[in-house]
């Protein structure tokens, strides 16, 4: 890959964290894996703006999703999603 191609992937990773509901959906994801329903619930969103938002979370693999009958439940990806995050809100906190 050469430098160009990761520079534009990289930024447009960050494209994906400039949507407040995104982030607000994956700092519920770093305590636990939830449904859909639930996350809409607490997030006070519906359930199919959850599911757009996790729609584009999974295609750019921040989310990993597991079937359990019906039911899909959403988690993190790894952990490097984890660490993006923390970092960005040690970053904000030091402002």
């Amino acid at each position: 890959m050469s430098n160009t191609d990761i520079w534009g992937d990289l930024a447009d990773l960050f494209k994906i964290f400039g949507d407040s509901s995104r982030i607000r959906i994956l700092y519920r994801l770093l305590e636990r894996e939830y449904s859909v329903n639930v996350l809409a619930d607490e997030l006070d969103m519906t359930q199919s703006a959850v599911s757009h938002q996790l729609k584009i979370l999974k295609m750019n693999k921040l989310v990993r999703s597991r079937r359990e009958g019906k039911q899909i439940f959403y988690s993190l990806a790894d952990d490097h999603v984890s660490t993006i995050l923390s970092m960005g809100r040690e970053h904000i906190e030091e402002m």
